[in-house]
Protein backbone atom coordinates (compact mmCIF):
# COMPACT_ATOMS: atom_id res chain seq x y z
CA UNK A 1 0.00 0.00 0.00
CA UNK A 2 1.23 3.48 -0.76
CA UNK A 3 -0.19 6.72 0.50
CA UNK A 4 0.60 10.06 -1.05
CA UNK A 5 -0.55 13.33 0.44
CA UNK A 6 0.41 16.76 -0.85
CA UNK A 7 -1.37 19.65 0.75
CA UNK A 8 -1.28 23.04 2.37
CA UNK A 9 -3.98 21.84 4.75
CA UNK A 10 -4.53 18.07 4.75
CA UNK A 11 -8.30 17.88 4.53
CA UNK A 12 -8.04 14.63 2.61
CA UNK A 13 -5.67 12.10 1.16
CA UNK A 14 -5.88 9.37 -1.43
CA UNK A 15 -4.84 5.80 -0.78
CA UNK A 16 -4.02 3.21 -3.42
CA UNK A 17 -5.54 -0.11 -2.28
CA UNK A 18 -4.30 -2.61 -4.85
CA UNK A 19 -6.67 -1.52 -7.56
CA UNK A 20 -9.11 0.72 -5.67
CA UNK A 21 -8.87 4.35 -4.82
CA UNK A 22 -10.18 5.58 -1.48
CA UNK A 23 -10.63 9.26 -0.79
CA UNK A 24 -10.63 10.06 2.92
CA UNK A 25 -11.96 13.49 3.81
CA UNK A 26 -11.57 14.97 7.27
CA UNK A 27 -14.47 17.30 6.61
CA UNK A 28 -16.78 14.39 5.83
CA UNK A 29 -17.34 11.04 7.47
CA UNK A 30 -18.11 9.30 4.22
CA UNK A 31 -15.76 7.19 2.15
CA UNK A 32 -16.02 7.28 -1.60
CA UNK A 33 -14.73 4.14 -3.23
CA UNK A 34 -14.42 3.78 -6.96
CA UNK A 35 -13.08 0.79 -8.79
CA UNK A 36 -9.99 1.35 -10.88
CA UNK A 37 -8.80 -0.70 -13.81
CA UNK A 38 -5.28 -0.90 -12.50
CA UNK A 39 -3.31 0.36 -9.51
CA UNK A 40 -2.49 4.03 -9.91
CA UNK A 41 -1.21 6.92 -7.85
CA UNK A 42 -3.27 10.02 -7.42
CA UNK A 43 -2.07 13.26 -5.92
CA UNK A 44 -4.57 15.36 -4.03
CA UNK A 45 -3.76 19.03 -3.56
CA UNK A 46 -6.00 21.19 -1.42
CA UNK A 47 -5.57 24.94 -1.36
CA UNK A 48 -6.71 26.00 2.10
CA UNK A 49 -7.00 29.64 1.05
CA UNK A 50 -9.42 29.10 -1.82
CA UNK A 51 -10.88 25.74 -0.77
CA UNK A 52 -10.08 24.20 -4.15
CA UNK A 53 -9.30 20.55 -4.78
CA UNK A 54 -7.09 19.24 -7.56
CA UNK A 55 -6.30 15.68 -8.61
CA UNK A 56 -3.36 14.84 -10.81
CA UNK A 57 -1.61 11.78 -12.15
CA UNK A 58 1.95 11.55 -10.87
CA UNK A 59 4.53 12.53 -13.43
CA UNK A 60 7.97 14.03 -13.00
CA UNK A 61 7.07 16.17 -10.01
CA UNK A 62 8.33 13.74 -7.36
CA UNK A 63 11.76 13.32 -8.89
CA UNK A 64 11.99 16.91 -10.03
CA UNK A 65 11.15 18.39 -6.65
CA UNK A 66 13.30 16.19 -4.47
CA UNK A 67 16.20 18.60 -4.86
CA UNK A 68 13.92 21.63 -4.65
CA UNK A 69 12.55 20.57 -1.24
CA UNK A 70 8.90 21.18 -2.20
CA UNK A 71 7.55 17.92 -0.83
CA UNK A 72 8.27 15.06 1.53
CA UNK A 73 8.20 11.81 -0.42
CA UNK A 74 9.25 8.27 0.45
CA UNK A 75 11.88 6.85 -1.84
CA UNK A 76 10.06 3.54 -2.19
CA UNK A 77 6.96 5.30 -3.42
CA UNK A 78 8.98 6.92 -6.21
CA UNK A 79 10.02 3.63 -7.79
CA UNK A 80 8.50 3.17 -11.19
CA UNK A 81 6.84 6.59 -11.38
CA UNK A 82 7.26 8.09 -14.82
CA UNK A 83 4.36 10.42 -15.63
CA UNK A 84 3.69 13.27 -13.25
CA UNK A 85 2.40 16.79 -13.79
CA UNK A 86 5.07 19.11 -12.41
CA UNK A 87 2.53 21.86 -11.71
CA UNK A 88 1.12 19.84 -8.83
CA UNK A 89 3.90 20.97 -6.52
CA UNK A 90 4.28 24.50 -7.77
CA UNK A 91 3.78 25.61 -4.17
CA UNK A 92 5.49 24.51 -0.97
CA UNK A 93 3.44 21.87 0.81
CA UNK A 94 3.69 20.18 4.16
CA UNK A 95 3.45 16.73 2.63
CA UNK A 96 4.65 13.23 3.23
CA UNK A 97 4.44 9.73 1.84
CA UNK A 98 4.06 6.52 3.83
CA UNK A 99 4.98 3.24 2.23
CA UNK A 100 3.99 -0.14 3.69
CA UNK A 101 3.84 -3.70 2.46
CA UNK A 102 0.66 -5.25 3.80
CA UNK A 103 -2.21 -2.88 3.04
CA UNK A 104 -4.44 -0.78 5.22
CA UNK A 105 -3.93 -2.95 8.27
CA UNK A 106 -0.44 -1.51 8.72
CA UNK A 107 -1.78 2.02 8.89
CA UNK A 108 -4.09 1.27 11.82
CA UNK A 109 -1.89 -1.06 13.82
CA UNK A 110 1.28 1.10 13.71
CA UNK A 111 3.54 -1.92 13.87
CA UNK A 112 5.02 -1.84 10.38
CA UNK A 113 8.73 -1.54 9.75
CA UNK A 114 10.24 1.93 9.91
CA UNK A 115 9.33 3.92 6.79
CA UNK A 116 11.45 6.51 5.05
CA UNK A 117 10.19 10.04 4.57
CA UNK A 118 11.98 12.72 2.58
CA UNK A 119 11.65 16.14 4.19
CA UNK A 120 12.76 19.57 2.97
CA UNK A 121 16.36 20.61 3.48
CA UNK A 122 17.60 24.02 4.55
CA UNK A 123 17.93 26.99 2.20
CA UNK A 124 21.58 26.84 1.13
CA UNK A 125 21.84 29.42 -1.63
CA UNK A 126 22.91 26.88 -4.26
CA UNK A 127 19.67 27.44 -6.18
CA UNK A 128 19.30 31.10 -5.26
CA UNK A 129 17.34 30.35 -2.08
CA UNK A 130 19.13 32.04 0.81
CA UNK A 131 16.19 31.83 3.17
CA UNK A 132 14.60 34.66 5.09
CA UNK A 133 16.87 37.65 5.80
CA UNK A 134 17.83 38.10 9.46
CA UNK A 135 17.91 41.47 11.24
CA UNK A 136 19.99 42.11 14.36
CA UNK A 137 18.43 44.56 16.84
CA UNK A 138 18.65 45.89 20.38
CA UNK A 139 15.77 46.64 22.73
CA UNK A 140 16.29 48.71 25.87
CA UNK A 141 14.22 47.04 28.54
CA UNK A 142 15.47 49.12 31.46
CA UNK A 143 18.18 51.78 31.72
CA UNK A 144 21.51 50.20 30.79
CA UNK A 145 19.86 46.78 30.27
CA UNK A 146 19.89 46.28 26.51
CA UNK A 147 18.53 43.04 25.09
CA UNK A 148 19.93 41.80 21.80
CA UNK A 149 17.62 39.88 19.50
CA UNK A 150 17.37 38.72 15.91
CA UNK A 151 14.25 38.53 13.79
CA UNK A 152 13.07 37.30 10.40
CA UNK A 153 9.83 37.00 8.44
CA UNK A 154 8.52 40.46 9.38
CA UNK A 155 6.69 40.61 6.07
CA UNK A 156 4.55 37.59 7.01
CA UNK A 157 2.06 39.86 8.74
CA UNK A 158 -0.74 37.30 8.97
CA UNK A 159 1.41 34.39 10.11
CA UNK A 160 1.84 33.16 13.70
CA UNK A 161 4.68 34.68 15.76
CA UNK A 162 7.40 32.37 17.10
CA UNK A 163 9.88 33.22 19.86
CA UNK A 164 13.09 31.16 20.22
CA UNK A 165 14.90 31.00 23.58
CA UNK A 166 18.54 29.79 23.65
CA UNK A 167 20.41 27.55 26.05
CA UNK A 168 23.07 28.48 28.56
CA UNK A 169 26.25 30.01 27.14
CA UNK A 170 24.87 30.74 23.69
CA UNK A 171 22.46 33.26 22.19
CA UNK A 172 20.20 34.05 19.27
CA UNK A 173 22.97 33.03 16.85
CA UNK A 174 22.30 29.42 17.82
CA UNK A 175 18.95 29.67 16.00
CA UNK A 176 20.27 30.99 12.69
CA UNK A 177 19.01 27.90 10.83
CA UNK A 178 15.51 28.38 12.22
CA UNK A 179 15.45 32.12 11.53
CA UNK A 180 16.42 31.60 7.89
CA UNK A 181 14.08 28.67 7.29
CA UNK A 182 11.04 29.21 9.52
CA UNK A 183 11.18 32.91 8.73
CA UNK A 184 9.88 32.07 5.26
CA UNK A 185 6.52 31.03 6.77
CA UNK A 186 6.29 32.70 10.18
CA UNK A 187 7.38 35.81 12.02
CA UNK A 188 10.33 34.64 14.11
CA UNK A 189 12.31 36.24 16.94
CA UNK A 190 15.29 34.89 18.90
CA UNK A 191 16.56 36.70 22.01
CA UNK A 192 19.76 36.69 24.04
CA UNK A 193 19.12 36.36 27.76
CA UNK A 194 20.55 39.20 29.85
CA UNK A 195 24.06 38.26 30.94
CA UNK A 196 24.62 36.06 27.87
CA UNK A 197 25.34 36.39 24.16
CA UNK A 198 25.17 40.02 23.06
CA UNK A 199 22.92 41.03 25.96
CA UNK A 200 25.93 41.64 28.19
CA UNK A 201 26.12 45.17 29.67
CA UNK A 202 27.65 48.06 27.75
CA UNK A 203 29.09 49.51 30.96
CA UNK A 204 30.84 48.17 34.04
CA UNK A 205 28.25 47.54 36.80
CA UNK A 206 31.00 47.97 39.43
CA UNK A 207 33.57 50.46 38.10
CA UNK A 208 37.14 50.10 39.31
CA UNK A 209 38.72 52.84 41.43
CA UNK A 210 40.30 55.59 39.42
CA UNK A 211 43.33 56.05 41.69
CA UNK A 212 45.44 53.59 39.72
CA UNK A 213 45.31 50.92 42.44
CA UNK A 214 43.98 48.26 40.07
CA UNK A 215 46.25 45.93 38.16
CA UNK A 216 46.58 46.11 34.41
CA UNK A 217 44.55 42.91 33.99
CA UNK A 218 41.66 44.18 36.12
CA UNK A 219 41.09 47.12 33.78
CA UNK A 220 39.71 44.74 31.21
CA UNK A 221 37.39 42.90 33.61
CA UNK A 222 34.00 44.32 34.60
CA UNK A 223 31.97 43.48 37.70
CA UNK A 224 34.97 42.99 40.03
CA UNK A 225 34.81 46.42 41.68
CA UNK A 226 33.60 47.25 45.19
CA UNK A 227 30.77 49.70 44.46
CA UNK A 228 27.66 49.04 42.34
CA UNK A 229 26.26 51.50 39.85
CA UNK A 230 22.60 52.50 40.53
CA UNK A 231 21.34 50.77 37.38
CA UNK A 232 22.91 47.47 38.53
CA UNK A 233 21.55 47.64 42.07
CA UNK A 234 19.98 44.26 42.98
CA UNK A 235 20.74 43.00 39.47
CA UNK A 236 21.14 39.21 39.35
CA UNK A 237 21.04 37.09 36.22
CA UNK A 238 18.42 34.64 37.46
CA UNK A 239 15.66 32.60 35.88
CA UNK A 240 13.15 35.03 37.43
CA UNK A 241 14.87 37.91 35.59
CA UNK A 242 14.75 36.01 32.30
CA UNK A 243 11.08 35.14 32.80
CA UNK A 244 10.31 38.84 33.22
CA UNK A 245 12.56 39.71 30.28
CA UNK A 246 10.57 37.39 28.01
CA UNK A 247 7.28 38.79 29.26
CA UNK A 248 8.15 42.43 28.55
CA UNK A 249 9.78 41.52 25.24
CA UNK A 250 6.54 39.93 24.05
CA UNK A 251 4.41 42.78 25.38
CA UNK A 252 6.55 45.61 24.01
CA UNK A 253 8.22 44.16 20.89
CA UNK A 254 6.03 41.33 19.55
CA UNK A 255 2.77 42.67 21.04
CA UNK A 256 0.70 39.50 20.73
CA UNK A 257 0.67 35.91 22.08
CA UNK A 258 3.39 33.70 20.65
CA UNK A 259 4.60 30.15 20.23
CA UNK A 260 7.61 29.83 22.53
CA UNK A 261 10.39 27.39 21.63
CA UNK A 262 13.22 26.76 24.10
CA UNK A 263 16.34 24.61 24.11
CA UNK A 264 18.04 23.47 27.34
CA UNK A 265 17.90 26.43 29.76
CA UNK A 266 15.66 28.19 27.23
CA UNK A 267 13.20 25.32 27.58
CA UNK A 268 12.94 25.82 31.33
CA UNK A 269 12.49 29.58 30.87
CA UNK A 270 9.83 28.98 28.19
CA UNK A 271 7.85 26.68 30.48
CA UNK A 272 8.32 28.91 33.52
CA UNK A 273 7.25 31.99 31.59
CA UNK A 274 4.20 30.21 30.15
CA UNK A 275 3.14 29.02 33.60
CA UNK A 276 3.19 32.61 34.89
CA UNK A 277 1.82 34.34 31.77
CA UNK A 278 -0.59 31.93 30.00
CA UNK A 279 -2.38 34.83 28.28
CA UNK A 280 0.75 35.54 26.22
CA UNK A 281 1.38 31.98 25.04
CA UNK A 282 -0.11 30.00 22.14
CA UNK A 283 2.03 26.93 22.75
CA UNK A 284 5.39 25.77 24.15
CA UNK A 285 7.91 23.51 22.39
CA UNK A 286 10.62 22.02 24.61
CA UNK A 287 13.87 20.99 22.92
CA UNK A 288 15.90 18.96 25.43
CA UNK A 289 14.72 21.32 28.17
CA UNK A 290 16.76 21.22 31.35
CA UNK A 291 14.45 20.12 34.22
CA UNK A 292 16.22 22.13 36.92
CA UNK A 293 18.12 25.38 37.34
CA UNK A 294 19.78 27.15 40.26
CA UNK A 295 21.27 25.91 43.51
CA UNK A 296 20.41 28.54 46.11
CA UNK A 297 16.91 28.88 47.66
CA UNK A 298 14.50 31.42 46.23
CA UNK A 299 14.11 34.41 48.61
CA UNK A 300 10.36 34.74 47.96
CA UNK A 301 9.57 31.06 48.24
CA UNK A 302 11.97 30.27 51.10
CA UNK A 303 12.85 33.61 52.78
CA UNK A 304 14.27 32.11 55.98
CA UNK A 305 16.47 29.63 54.20
CA UNK A 306 17.65 32.28 51.74
CA UNK A 307 18.95 34.46 54.59
CA UNK A 308 21.55 31.80 55.39
CA UNK A 309 23.37 32.62 52.16
CA UNK A 310 24.98 36.07 52.33
CA UNK A 311 25.37 36.45 48.59
CA UNK A 312 23.08 35.29 45.76
CA UNK A 313 24.41 36.58 42.46
CA UNK A 314 24.11 40.34 42.95
CA UNK A 315 26.82 42.93 42.25
CA UNK A 316 29.47 43.51 43.48
CA UNK A 317 30.95 40.03 43.76
CA UNK A 318 32.42 39.19 47.20
CA UNK A 319 36.21 38.91 47.32
CA UNK A 320 36.25 35.13 47.77
CA UNK A 321 33.80 34.69 44.88
CA UNK A 322 36.03 36.82 42.64
CA UNK A 323 39.01 34.54 43.25
CA UNK A 324 36.93 31.41 42.63
CA UNK A 325 35.46 32.94 39.47
CA UNK A 326 38.91 33.80 38.12
CA UNK A 327 40.09 30.21 38.51
CA UNK A 328 36.96 28.60 37.01
CA UNK A 329 36.61 31.17 34.23
CA UNK A 330 40.19 30.68 33.10
CA UNK A 331 39.39 27.00 32.61
CA UNK A 332 35.96 27.11 30.96
CA UNK A 333 36.77 30.04 28.65
CA UNK A 334 39.77 28.22 27.21
CA UNK A 335 39.13 27.40 23.52
CA UNK A 336 40.02 23.76 24.14
CA UNK A 337 37.36 23.50 26.86
CA UNK A 338 34.76 25.06 24.58
CA UNK A 339 35.67 22.59 21.85
CA UNK A 340 35.35 19.66 24.24
CA UNK A 341 31.92 20.78 25.42
CA UNK A 342 30.66 21.09 21.84
CA UNK A 343 32.05 17.64 21.12
CA UNK A 344 30.02 16.27 24.03
CA UNK A 345 26.68 17.85 23.20
CA UNK A 346 26.66 17.15 19.45
CA UNK A 347 26.04 13.47 18.75
CA UNK A 348 27.05 13.76 15.08
CA UNK A 349 30.63 15.01 15.07
CA UNK A 350 30.43 15.75 11.36
CA UNK A 351 28.19 18.73 12.15
CA UNK A 352 29.98 21.99 11.39
CA UNK A 353 30.16 23.93 14.67
CA UNK A 354 32.82 26.44 13.63
CA UNK A 355 30.41 29.39 13.70
CA UNK A 356 28.94 28.36 17.07
CA UNK A 357 32.46 27.90 18.46
CA UNK A 358 33.62 31.34 17.29
CA UNK A 359 30.51 33.09 18.65
CA UNK A 360 30.86 31.42 22.08
CA UNK A 361 34.55 32.33 22.16
CA UNK A 362 33.72 35.92 21.22
CA UNK A 363 31.26 36.14 24.13
CA UNK A 364 33.86 34.86 26.63
CA UNK A 365 36.17 37.73 25.64
CA UNK A 366 33.64 40.39 26.67
CA UNK A 367 34.88 42.23 29.81
CA UNK A 368 31.61 41.53 31.64
CA UNK A 369 31.48 37.80 30.80
CA UNK A 370 33.25 36.39 33.86
CA UNK A 371 31.25 38.36 36.46
CA UNK A 372 28.01 37.63 34.58
CA UNK A 373 28.85 33.92 34.67
CA UNK A 374 29.36 34.12 38.45
CA UNK A 375 26.02 35.90 38.88
CA UNK A 376 24.25 33.18 36.87
CA UNK A 377 25.89 30.34 38.79
CA UNK A 378 25.02 31.81 42.21
CA UNK A 379 21.54 33.05 41.28
CA UNK A 380 18.67 31.56 43.31
CA UNK A 381 16.19 29.05 41.97
CA UNK A 382 12.95 30.18 40.39
CA UNK A 383 9.73 30.53 42.32
CA UNK A 384 8.37 27.46 40.50
CA UNK A 385 10.13 24.17 39.90
CA UNK A 386 10.05 22.63 36.43
CA UNK A 387 7.39 20.14 37.52
CA UNK A 388 5.27 22.84 39.13
CA UNK A 389 5.51 25.01 36.01
CA UNK A 390 4.47 22.00 33.94
CA UNK A 391 1.44 21.40 36.16
CA UNK A 392 0.38 25.03 35.95
CA UNK A 393 0.66 24.95 32.13
CA UNK A 394 -1.45 21.80 32.14
CA UNK A 395 -4.05 23.52 34.33
CA UNK A 396 -4.21 26.43 31.88
CA UNK A 397 -4.49 24.10 28.84
CA UNK A 398 -1.32 25.43 27.23
CA UNK A 399 -0.31 23.15 24.32
CA UNK A 400 3.11 21.59 24.87
CA UNK A 401 5.25 19.66 22.39
CA UNK A 402 8.37 17.68 23.30
CA UNK A 403 11.27 17.27 20.86
CA UNK A 404 14.34 15.59 22.33
CA UNK A 405 17.66 14.41 20.92
CA UNK A 406 18.11 10.84 22.10
CA UNK A 407 21.90 10.94 22.48
CA UNK A 408 21.95 13.98 24.77
CA UNK A 409 24.64 13.30 27.44
CA UNK A 410 23.17 15.91 29.81
CA UNK A 411 19.38 15.95 29.52
CA UNK A 412 18.87 12.27 28.80
CA UNK A 413 15.61 10.95 27.25
CA UNK A 414 14.35 9.86 30.67
CA UNK A 415 13.65 13.52 31.48
CA UNK A 416 11.55 13.97 28.37
CA UNK A 417 9.69 10.74 29.07
CA UNK A 418 8.87 11.96 32.58
CA UNK A 419 7.26 15.03 31.06
CA UNK A 420 5.38 12.78 28.66
CA UNK A 421 4.15 10.69 31.58
CA UNK A 422 2.80 13.83 33.28
CA UNK A 423 1.25 15.09 30.01
CA UNK A 424 0.11 11.97 28.08
CA UNK A 425 -1.59 14.04 25.35
CA UNK A 426 1.52 16.11 24.60
CA UNK A 427 3.20 14.98 21.35
CA UNK A 428 6.71 13.64 22.01
CA UNK A 429 9.30 13.23 19.26
CA UNK A 430 12.57 11.44 20.04
CA UNK A 431 15.28 12.04 17.43
CA UNK A 432 18.32 9.84 16.84
CA UNK A 433 21.13 10.47 16.29
CA UNK A 434 20.88 13.89 17.90
CA UNK A 435 22.33 15.37 21.06
CA UNK A 436 21.60 18.28 23.36
CA UNK A 437 21.05 20.84 20.61
CA UNK A 438 18.89 19.10 17.97
CA UNK A 439 17.80 22.42 16.43
CA UNK A 440 21.39 23.06 15.34
CA UNK A 441 22.47 19.46 14.75
CA UNK A 442 19.47 18.33 12.70
CA UNK A 443 17.71 21.61 11.87
CA UNK A 444 15.96 20.05 8.88
CA UNK A 445 14.11 17.68 11.21
CA UNK A 446 13.40 20.25 13.90
CA UNK A 447 12.07 22.80 11.41
CA UNK A 448 9.86 20.15 9.82
CA UNK A 449 8.42 19.14 13.20
CA UNK A 450 7.98 22.72 14.43
CA UNK A 451 6.19 23.74 11.23
CA UNK A 452 3.82 20.80 11.48
CA UNK A 453 3.14 21.30 15.18
CA UNK A 454 2.29 24.98 14.72
CA UNK A 455 0.06 24.23 11.72
CA UNK A 456 -1.72 21.55 13.73
CA UNK A 457 -2.54 24.06 16.47
CA UNK A 458 -3.39 26.87 14.07
CA UNK A 459 -5.85 24.60 12.25
CA UNK A 460 -7.36 23.50 15.59
CA UNK A 461 -6.39 19.92 14.86
CA UNK A 462 -7.68 19.59 11.30
CA UNK A 463 -4.06 19.34 10.13
CA UNK A 464 -2.49 16.18 11.54
CA UNK A 465 0.70 16.38 13.57
CA UNK A 466 3.97 15.64 11.74
CA UNK A 467 4.43 11.96 10.80
CA UNK A 468 0.81 11.12 11.65
CA UNK A 469 -1.65 10.03 8.94
CA UNK A 470 -4.60 11.67 10.66
CA UNK A 471 -5.70 13.02 14.03
CA UNK A 472 -6.61 9.52 15.34
CA UNK A 473 -2.98 8.38 15.14
CA UNK A 474 -1.97 10.47 18.16
CA UNK A 475 -2.72 7.49 20.41
CA UNK A 476 -0.08 5.25 18.87
CA UNK A 477 3.70 5.01 18.75
CA UNK A 478 5.12 5.63 15.28
CA UNK A 479 8.68 5.44 13.96
CA UNK A 480 9.91 7.08 10.78
CA UNK A 481 13.28 7.51 9.15
CA UNK A 482 13.48 11.11 7.95
CA UNK A 483 15.81 11.76 5.04
CA UNK A 484 16.98 15.11 3.72
CA UNK A 485 19.59 16.61 1.46
CA UNK A 486 22.44 18.54 3.05
CA UNK A 487 25.24 20.02 0.94
CA UNK A 488 24.48 17.61 -1.88
CA UNK A 489 24.55 14.49 0.32
CA UNK A 490 21.68 12.45 1.67
CA UNK A 491 21.41 12.19 5.45
CA UNK A 492 18.81 10.52 7.64
CA UNK A 493 17.71 10.29 11.27
CA UNK A 494 15.19 8.13 13.07
CA UNK A 495 12.25 9.87 14.71
CA UNK A 496 10.06 8.05 17.23
CA UNK A 497 6.65 9.54 18.03
CA UNK A 498 5.18 8.47 21.36
CA UNK A 499 1.37 8.57 21.41
CA UNK A 500 -1.06 9.20 24.24
CA UNK A 501 -1.15 5.47 25.04
CA UNK A 502 2.55 5.56 25.83
CA UNK A 503 3.71 3.59 28.84
CA UNK A 504 6.91 1.81 29.82
CA UNK A 505 5.25 -1.57 29.35
CA UNK A 506 3.87 -0.53 25.98
CA UNK A 507 7.36 0.50 24.88
CA UNK A 508 8.87 -2.81 26.01
CA UNK A 509 6.12 -4.90 24.38
CA UNK A 510 6.43 -2.93 21.13
CA UNK A 511 10.17 -3.59 21.12
CA UNK A 512 9.65 -7.32 21.65
CA UNK A 513 7.03 -7.48 18.88
CA UNK A 514 9.29 -5.64 16.45
CA UNK A 515 12.17 -8.03 17.23
CA UNK A 516 9.95 -11.07 16.59
CA UNK A 517 8.77 -9.51 13.36
CA UNK A 518 12.35 -8.91 12.21
CA UNK A 519 13.22 -12.54 13.03
CA UNK A 520 10.21 -13.75 11.05
CA UNK A 521 11.11 -11.64 8.04
CA UNK A 522 14.74 -12.76 8.12
CA UNK A 523 13.74 -16.41 8.30
CA UNK A 524 11.58 -16.16 5.15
Amino acid sequence: MEILSCHSAPYCHVVNLRGKTVEKSLSSRQLKISAARKPRFLCVVINSKWGSLRYSNLDHFCLKNLALNHASISFKALKGIQNVDSSVLSESYNSYVIDGEEGVKNVTEREESINKVLIPGLPDGSNGDYGAPISSCFWEWKPKLNVHYEKSGSENVNSPPVLLLPGFGVGSFHYEKQLKDLGRDFRVWAVDFLGQGMSLPFEDPTPQPRDGATSEGDKFVWGFGDETEPWANKLVYSIDLWRDQVRYFIEEVIREPVYVVGNSLGGYVALYFAACNPQLVKGVALLNATPFWGFLPNPIRSPRLARIFPWAGTFPLPANVRKLTEVIWQKISDPRSIGEILKQVYADHSTNVDKVFSRILETTQHPAAAASFASIMFAPRGQLSFKEALSRCQMNNIPICLMYGKEDPWVKPVWGLQVKKQLPEAPYYEISPAGHCPHDEVPEVMNYLLRGWIRNLESQGSVALPLLDDTDCIQYDIARELEFIREGSRKSVRVQFFGSRFSSWYRISSFIKSRFKDMRINSQ
